[in-house]
């Protein structure tokens, strides 16, 4: 278990996290955390997940644990992960799942970017 800015990471999978999925306006993130959330369940897991779009993003820091960027914002992954990387995991998804909204491997993503987060926090 790490500590950071004062939020606690458990990356056994116990801890419930707070996620947020962006995309340009919103819709298509919606759609990915939909079946995140299903994927999540069938594991066993507690993950509370928000679809909003990119400008959204200042209204959700201090609140979640990680930002899952959609692809089609990759351009600006970078100066998202410099400007919000202290404080929390910001994952850029991979186009291959996100086009395909498989919920499991963006799950699987999530949870190795977490623990790379915590360790490197």
């Amino acid at each position: 278990m790490e500590e950071r800015k004062g939020l606690t990471y458990n990356v056994s999978m116990n801890k419930k996290l707070n996620v947020l999925l962006v995309c340009g306006s919103g819709a298509s993130s919606s759609f990915m955390a939909a079946k995140m959330r299903y994927a999540a369940r069938k594991k066993g897991m507690e993950i509370n997940l928000t679809a909003r779009s990119e400008g959204e993003i200042s209204n959700y820091i201090g609140e979640v644990d990680a930002i899952m960027v959609g692809p089609h914002l990759s351009g600006d992954y970078e100066a998202l992960k410099n400007r919000y990387g202290e404080e929390c995991a910001i994952v850029l998804m991979d186009k291959e799942y996100y086009g395909k909204l498989d919920g499991d491997r963006a799950i699987e993503h999530l949870m190795k970017e977490m623990k790379s987060f915590a360790t490197h926090s």
